[in-house]
């Protein structure tokens, strides 16, 4: 017979233990491929024929607060986000909204250009565009 005891809810004890890792391990740089719970910004990547596209999804930060570089194949985004007040007398028991600084890099594709890249933002979203090189472009071969 085992010692073991999990109790009425397994699940739950799973969901803990989840978190506890989670806590352990968070801190690593994310690349290309992967990403951790919690991190913010929020990133989407996606590719076209031209380009390689990277929208962080970033409400609340002021445009002039980002610092984007590339640098070795990695993508930098770091920034600031403010706290914002509560008004007075007013006691705070949750908080889901992220306050201060942040840093996402991202591991670009061999195929990235770091001189051809445009950043803007836009309803809260930085709208990140890195060109690719044109030796890495599709092009169509004709047959004689």
């Amino acid at each position: 017979m085992s010692d073991v005891y999990f109790g009425t809810n397994l699940f739950g004890e799973l969901d803990r233990l989840q978190r506890q890792m989670s806590g352990l391990f968070g801190g690593f740089p994310s690349s290309l491929r992967s990403s951790r719970f919690g991190t913010f910004p929020h990133i989407n990547i996606g590719t076209t024929d031209d380009t390689i596209e990277i929208v962080a999804f970033a409400p609340g930060v002021e445009p002039a607060k980002f610092d984007i570089s590339i640098e070795k194949g990695l993508l930098s985004i770091a920034g600031e986000r403010t706290v914002q007040e509560a008004a007075e007398g007013t006691r705070q028991y949750a908080q889901e909204r992220f306050n201060g600084s942040f840093r996402r890099v991202i591991e670009l594709p061999q195929q990235a250009d770091p001189d051809k890249v445009q950043a803007r933002y836009v309803d809260g979203c930085l709208l990140i565009s890195v060109g690719k090189r044109e030796a890495s472009k599709p092009r169509a071969i004709t047959v004689q």
